[in-house]
């Protein structure tokens, strides 16, 4: 397995050889701070938006052939997978430099740049300056992005397709940040925007597998999929893109982020779950 990365803050680990087209990535498992990251948020708090571990969770996937690429920055320091303009302006101490088309999620505190790093826990106790968020995207975000893209594409390019899994974990239960605060989570959540990011009996073969491993599943509730899978899936062009979101409680311990006795089950299923897309593309491509 080759372990190359474009810069500090991208990883990227290949199998030895050209397998099948299988993309995984994990936007949300870094949490090495950058020297210019000053936060007033706890660092509790932050660690309450990193997707822990699920870098580690996926390490398996190269030895059936797939890709991973993964983050090595924080979410709460540049969000890759918020749109490049999700810019909240309250949180800059001067205009744009261009347009800004603001989510729901930077409505929430939760846009590409973070207000909120839990409910009435500001992220910051000043003003960013534009330079300073211009610095993030070009330093983590628009590598990541680039990097994510240039390994999908390859695939198409060996295959003529590609499925790309973007994996996140999740709060067993959505906080006063969420849409579901409250309403406990399921054990995984796929997402595929609707049925716009791959063809819905893709998604749906993606959540049987995992019920068939005795797993709760939920399709696009509450997580649709974000910025990454809007930006790869195209489904008529054979690139199928779906979010997978893991139910923090089957691996961590919540409260203190610790690995749980659970870890390598999970972990374990994940790599089965890219071996049994592998053997799909193998064996019957293109049955979706």
């Amino acid at each position: 397995m080759s372990n190359s990365g474009q810069n500090e803050w991208v990883i990227v680990r290949r199998p030895a050889a050209p397998g099948p087209p299988l993309v995984f990535d994990s936007p949300h498992s870094g949490l090495t701070f950058p020297g210019d990251f000053r936060p007033a948020a706890p660092v509790a708090a932050i660690r309450t938006t990193w997707d822990a571990y699920v870098d580690e969770l996926l390490g398996g996937v190269t030895a059936v052939g797939a890709t991973l690429v993964a983050a090595n920055f924080p979410r709460a320091y540049i969000d890759a997978n918020r749109a490049a303009d999700d810019i909240d302006p309250t949180l800059l101490d001067a205009p744009w430099e261009g347009e800004t088309r603001q989510s729901e999620h930077a409505a929430r505190g939760m846009g590409l740049i973070r207000r909120l790093a839990l409910p009435g826990v500001p992220m910051y106790d000043r003003l960013l300056t534009v330079a300073e968020v211009r610095g993030r995207l070009d330093a983590c975000y628009l590598p990541y992005r680039r990097v994510l893209r240039e390994e999908i594409e390859a695939a198409v390019a060996r295959s003529g397709r590609a499925w790309h899994f973007n994996c996140h974990s999740m709060k067993s239960r959505g906080n006063a940040m969420n849409r579901d605060a409250g309403v406990r989570r399921p054990d995984f959540v796929v997402g595929d925007r609707g049925g716009t990011t791959a063809h819905p009996r893709f998604t749906a073969w993606v959540a049987e597998w995992f019920r068939a491993q005795r797993f709760q599943v939920a399709i696009n509730q509450p997580y649709q999929g974000a910025d990454i899978v809007r930006a790869h899936g195209q489904p008529a062009r054979g690139r199928y893109s779906v979010q997978i979101e893991i139910n923090r409680a089957l691996y961590l311990d919540e409260a203190t982020c610790e690995r749980s006795p659970r870890f390598a089950e999970i972990r374990d299923v994940l790599t089965a779950f890219a071996a049994a897309a592998a053997e799909r593309l193998q064996t019957r491509p293109d049955e979706f």
